[in-house]
């Protein structure tokens, strides 16, 4: 193998998905490989990974609104003559760039975990026609969500990579043999120092996050909101610390700083919230996130961020990935994760963070004894790759 094709990359202002690019190439420590990554925001790509790597940009072809390949696309489906029309337009720079020598990582983690990824299920087709090997990076999927058309796919990839164990014992248990359990590349990402904010406290400073995914699966209407302005208040009521109001993904249809803008707006004035900006890259975020004293957080790479620096965290969580890597962290998810599905009463997030709290010390502990083998286990993926890329 001489190429290596990162794709299913949605873009770098979902930080998550910059710090998984910048790990991987990290953990795989290439040399003389040409590297292409296949993105549906190319000018994010630019603006964040270029300064700091070489890369090749393909760019997905998006066809938006009534666009002739769409129309063609839909009649081939409703006809049932041809369900990948539209794949085979969107991805023809990508099926040009495939050949026996590209070894193709799959880096979206959790793309599975929203709907039938059928694009996904066409690059790995795809890519075995053309006699590129691949492999399912660094993933998580939901065990109830594989069907018979999710496992022959799962079944196509040379290998997977599980971050979780929850996914990983899930695909035991449908019988792959092609998958090994290893940590979130993401956990090995590098810190890079900036000045802290004004009215960011060093140490005494609790980061939050928010995003509107975890709005979107809330059960009961304007619960998670109200669950944050409760907690922001009880934080400046009952202790001196200051509040850091963080952002991981900033999309225009997915934006952590338009509920924390809000938020902001609601406590500027006690002058002990600061809301952080939207220029800093994944690894500056992770130097904030690793400052704050404690961190309550929704975005899985923003708590990747707080546990890989021993931060004590709370996991507002909705997936599979979440309770995944807190079970392998902790030994448990239930201390260490609030479901946002569960989330009903306005104070439920008041009492997370006081057992969040009370604990910090034991927490601190055990990741500062815990997370240097964990993280020692994320950089091994390297190995099985590069066997690949040199069988």
């Amino acid at each position: 193998m001489k190429k290596l094709l990162l794709y299913a990359h949605a873009g770098s202002r979902n930080h998550g998905c910059e710090a998984i690019v910048r790990s991987t190439l990290k953990i795989l420590n290439l040399n003389n490989i040409d590297v292409s990554l296949a993105t549906f925001r190319v000018q994010e790509d630019i603006d964040f990974l270029s300064p700091d790597f070489k890369l090749n940009f393909i760019t997905y072809k998006r066809y938006e609104g009534i666009h002739p390949v769409r129309l063609v696309d839909a009649g081939l489906r409703k006809l049932k003559l041809k369900r990948d029309f539209l794949f085979s337009h969107s991805q023809k720079d990508i099926s040009e760039n495939l050949d026996r020598d590209t070894l193709c990582l799959s880096i979206g983690g959790d793309n599975y975990c929203y709907g039938i990824p059928r694009w996904i299920y066409y690059t790995n087709t795809m890519a075995a026609g053309k006699g590129s090997k691949t492999v399912f990076w660094g993933c998580s999927v939901d065990p109830e969500a594989i069907n018979a058309e999710m496992l022959d796919d799962l079944k196509k990839y040379s290998l997977i990579i599980a971050r979780e164990s929850i996914t990983h014992q899930a695909f035991i248990d449908k019988g792959l043999s092609n998958t090994i359990l290893l940590p979130d590349p993401a956990f090995t990402l590098d810190v890079k120092p900036v000045g802290l904010p004004e009215g960011f406290a060093e140490g005494n400073t609790i980061g939050i996050n928010v995003s509107p995914l975890i709005m979107k699966s809330e059960t009961s209407g304007g619960i998670v909101f109200k669950s944050y302005t409760r907690l922001i208040q009880h934080i400046l009521d009952t202790t001196d610390s200051c509040i850091a109001l963080i952002p991981h993904v900033l999309w225009e249809h997915d934006n952590d700083m338009l509920p924390l803008s809000k938020l902001y707006e609601m406590f500027r004035n006690t002058g002990r919230v600061v809301l952080v900006g939207d220029t800093y890259n994944c690894m500056e975020l992770k130097f904030l996130i690793s400052s704050c004293k404690l961190f309550i957080g929704a975005r899985t790479h923003a708590t990747i961020a707080a546990y890989s620096t021993g931060v004590p965290t709370l996991v507002i969580g909705y997936s599979v990935k979440a309770r995944g890597i807190a079970k392998d962290i902790f030994g448990s998810e239930g201390k260490y994760i609030l479901p946002v599905q569960k989330l009903q009463q306005e104070d439920q997030l008041i009492k997370a963070y006081e057992a969040l709290k009370e604990n910090a010390d034991h927490i601190r502990e055990h990741l500062s004894g815990f997370m240097p083998g964990y993280i020692e286990r994320a950089y091994s993926a390297g190995t099985p790759v590069r066997k690949l890329l040199n069988p």
